[in-house]
């Protein structure tokens, strides 16, 4: 049973129609307290950083987030999803996130158009189980206005300068782009992290 978490500010119905689709069983999960039924846990997101931290903590989702994560369970953050498990962000002011990976979320120069939306493709730096059977230079689906500046990173994307598109380690994820909505490539990528155990 695979849980997307609810916390607020997330696009539920989309995700959890595509993990269908791949053949699993899915549930939208609404309080920490409902988590110990399931194998592998997506946390979305869209929106504003600084909303998200806030709800997730007066929800009381922090600390088992960060135990299922310490555990080494699988995890899968999607876009705003992605951000919160970095140290901070300067969305809104400066924000501590999960901490999960080192480095801070920033907004993308103006040298750009934001928010970067539409297909971009991926520069692939690791292997990783997550993309498994995806070329590098696949295209994703992106919607963001601001991007993470990682210590490290499994791909990065080039808009007006790189950035992390996708992040792991230890069976957590992140991917800043929506799989979603990124056709054979961003199933190809849900079903990698739904067959991790």
């Amino acid at each position: 049973m695979i849980a997307i978490v609810d916390y607020g500010l997330g696009n539920m119905m989309s995700i959890s129609k595509a993990v269908e689709y791949l053949g699993y069983k899915v549930l939208i999960v609404k309080s920490p307290q409902e988590m110990d039924n399931f194998t592998h846990i997506i946390l979305p997101g869209v929106g504003a950083f600084r909303d998200a931290i806030n709800l997730i903590d007066s929800q009381g989702w922090r600390r088992p987030l960060l135990s299922w994560i310490k555990e080494g369970r699988p995890l899968l953050g999607i876009c705003l999803g992605m951000q919160i498990l970095f140290e901070y962000s300067h969305e809104g002011g400066y924000f501590r996130g999960l901490g999960v990976f080192g480095g801070e979320v920033r907004r993308f120069s103006s040298n750009v158009r934001i928010p970067h939306m539409g297909w971009n493709s991926i520069d692939i730096k690791k292997d990783s189980p997550l993309l498994e059977g995806i070329e590098n230079g696949s295209y994703f689906y992106f919607v963001h206005s601001f991007y993470a500046d990682p210590n490290d990173a499994i791909a990065f994307t080039n808009y007006g300068g790189y950035f992390a598109s996708v992040v792991g380690a230890n069976g957590c994820y992140g991917v800043q782009f929506h799989p979603e909505k990124s056709a054979d490539a961003g199933l190809r990528l849900l079903r990698n992290f739904l067959r991790m155990k």
